[in-house]
């Protein structure tokens, strides 16, 4: 693992919408994925048919309504799931290892499950004497199908209209169905692949709603890296200082790409953390070993902030 440290600094009229229904994790045959440790709910949530109409929310159990709401943490699929609403909902549970990864780090030690070494002797050290010092909190995580807005007729306006539903549905719904922070800070966009690509388009547009950008083997060109820094620096001087994350792997096809968007993030003095790890851009190094380095930054980060505002 190679990880490289920039700083950390944490810095149509929705209106007429209804919301949606509740379903428990059923849908196609589906078990509670999160069980013991997630309490996984299938929500259909109002909104435009080709951009997205449903979510899965996953809220730890036994979180108490009595103390602090939890952070929430929306997440953003990949390309292959586009093309079904409910196998979008569920790709971080069912394909990308979100609830394994959930409950490996709340119960560590943290061990190899594959028998691939994308999580090297060295990493497994580090990330268990750090668990050991700090144990994984936890939040609670949006899971919203998320369309392939390239293949629309005009890619911005789906873009527009996706941005709209993501801030103005599905964090407000997350919000009621959840005991769920309502400050900036404590909620965080991330997103893999595809989901990366879509999640810094979003977090573009409605800066106001983050507190932090992560994202994971995100799908851009190098050549786009600059134009992405730059409406970053301009985010956090118009509204203050933001999390931000990269991550990538050794054999991703888009490693070139994000690390250059961590190099032009540094020249433009944002604070991020980037991090290279082994494998390469596929579900199992997800459910290895990407997933659950995303969990533990963000749950880092929201830390932080309990201790800067306990």
């Amino acid at each position: 693992m190679r990880t490289t440290r920039r700083g950390f600094l944490i810095g149509a009229s929705v209106a007429a919408w209804t919301f949606g229904t509740t379903r428990r994790a059923e849908a196609g045959g589906t078990t509670d994925l999160g069980a013991p440790d997630l309490d996984v709910r299938d929500l259909d949530l109002p909104g435009d048919r080709a951009l997205g109409r449903r979510m899965t929310l996953s809220i730890p159990r036994g979180l108490d309504p009595t103390k602090a709401p939890a952070p929430l943490l929306v997440l953003l699929h990949g390309l292959g799931e586009t093309g079904d609403e409910r196998m979008g909902a569920y790709a971080w549970l069912e394909r990308y290892g979100l609830a394994t990864a959930f409950a490996r780090l709340g119960r560590p030690p943290v061990v190899r499950t594959s028998k691939r070494l994308d999580f090297t002797d060295e990493h497994l050290r580090a990330v268990n004497e750090e668990l050991a010092r700090t144990p994984f909190r936890g939040f609670v995580i949006a899971c919203p199908y998320t369309p392939n807005v390239n293949k629309t007729a005009n890619p911005k306006a789906a873009l527009d209209g996706y941005t709209r539903w993501i801030a103005e549905v599905v964090v407000p719904r997350a919000r009621r169905e959840a005991h769920v922070a309502t400050d900036v800070a404590r909620t965080a966009l991330d997103g893999c692949s595809l989901g990366g690509y879509v999640a810094l388009e979003v977090f573009s547009r409605r800066p106001e709603t983050f507190g932090a950008i992560g994202v994971v083997q995100t799908a851009i060109g190098a050549h786009r890296a600059a134009g992405y820094a730059d409406r970053l620096a301009a985010i956090v001087t118009a509204h203050g200082a933001r999390g931000v994350h990269v991550e990538t792997s050794t054999t991703d096809p888009f490693r070139a790409a994000n690390e250059a968007l961590s190099a032009e993030l540094t020249k433009r003095n944002v604070p991020h953390d980037a991090v290279v790890l082994p494998g390469p851009h596929d579900q199992p190094w997800l459910r290895e070993v990407g997933t659950l380095e995303m969990l533990r930054w963000h749950d880092r980060r929201f830390r932080s902030l309990s201790v800067r505002n306990p």
